[in-house]
């Protein structure tokens, strides 16, 4: 008989990379995989999967009301459903119900922790709240038996708190093979520009976007595309109105994956530019730095921790001195006049892309399911 898994995370299912990659890995794997998230008033519509999926509506959409009705109707989601094997929760927002749904039907669980969830600045700035989701995590970590996160440095955190060091799985992309050609024409951009990207969909506060947008006055001959959601968005639009940018600056909705990869594909640099505000930024390991990579694009980054490591050993990019706008120009400038750079760097991403990739990553994350097939 097929073994059924729970797969539950709080988004809307849509643009989570990394759960889908996870889901397609289990499935071929043979479990029979029902995903659970939510779906908000501005969710796109979900695609289409090989598997079972719901997106729960919520009265709430944030505060501590939406946490609190979103444990609830996972927990009463996840007790009624009938002969399942195993459950997967993505996240600390996700796992209070699934630890109690294991314990009550002694079924087994995986957590996957997509970032430090308790070091994110929305929690470092309140520290009621912060201790709230700390107690919980306390409560649950230690009893956990196979846990996965993103990256050593998270990996790291977590056994100097619980003595359990999870399993990294990198959030890497799989390798892109695009059915067309990517090109500059199709996509309406100009031939005669470089073209800087900064994507995803979380391109947020006090991530880089704004000091970014700033910089383009003095950057030369080239244009950024902004490519994705986040809530920051509305006060860049202003910033590029108010500063008279509209030529230089590029603002393009949340895109499907192979559409997000053609844009991506046709720039000379992507950026990374986000800050060491919190715990959990400082030693982030973010998706769009993959991506990059994956469609042989160089990379201009903050030098946090991960990034810095993967930059480097590869050789496929450089990075900002600090986040003043006019010395982020300066730096963009300097890369785009040595031409030399940008080829060696490009060349470079062709041997990242072939090691950093989901079909050689989810080997290691096979291994560990193997024991609940």
């Amino acid at each position: 008989m097929t073994k059924k898994v729970i797969v539950s995370v709080i988004n809307d299912l849509v643009t989570d990379q990394r759960v889908r990659k996870v889901c397609a890995s289990l499935h071929s794997m043979g479990f029979d995989i029902f995903l659970v998230g939510r779906q908000t008033k501005r969710s796109p519509a979900m695609d289409e999967r090989p598997y079972a999926v719901k997106r729960m509506h919520l009265i709430f959409e944030k505060g501590p009301l939406f946490y609190a009705e979103f444990q609830f109707r996972l927990f009463l989601f996840l007790l009624f459903r009938k002969h399942v094997s195993l459950l997967v929760s993505n996240d600390l927002d996700t796992l209070l119900p699934n630890f109690l749904i294991s314990r009550l039907k002694q079924i087994p669980l995986v957590y996957d922790s997509h970032e430090y969830f308790t070091g994110v600045p929305e929690l470092e700035h309140h520290r009621v709240k912060q201790w709230m989701w700390k107690q919980v995590e306390a409560f649950i970590f230690p009893k956990l038996k196979d846990v996965f996160t993103v990256n050593d440095s998270i990996a790291g955190l977590f056994e100097k708190q619980y003595g359990i060091r999870p399993t990294v799985i990198r959030n890497v992309p799989p390798v892109w093979k695009p059915d067309k050609k990517p090109s500059r024409e199709k996509l309406g951009l100009p031939e005669d520009k470089k073209i800087l990207i900064l994507q995803g969909s979380g391109i947020n506060i006090q991530r880089g976007a704004e000091e970014t947008v700033e910089a383009m006055q003095w950057v030369e001959g080239a244009i950024l595309l902004i490519v994705g959601s986040g809530d920051v968005l509305s006060f860049l639009k202003e910033t590029v109105q108010k500063l008279h940018l509209e030529k230089k600056v590029v603002f393009i909705p949340r895109q499907p994956y192979d559409r997000l990869m053609q844009y991506t594909a046709v720039a000379d640099l992507g950026l990374s530019l986000d800050k060491a505000l919190s715990l959990n930024y400082r030693f982030s390991l973010p998706n769009k730095l993959f991506d990059y990579l994956s469609a042989g694009v160089p990379v201009l980054a903050t030098p946090l921790v991960e990034i810095k490591k993967v930059i480097e050993k590869y050789d496929v990019g450089d990075f900002i001195p600090n986040h003043h706008p006019k010395e982020i120009a300066a730096k963009i400038n300097e890369i785009f006049l040595h031409e030399d750079w940008l080829i060696l760097w490009k060349k470079n991403t062709r041997k990242a892309a072939a090691e950093l990739n989901w079909e050689k990553e989810s080997i290691i994350l096979t291994q560990v399911y193997n024991k609940y097939v």
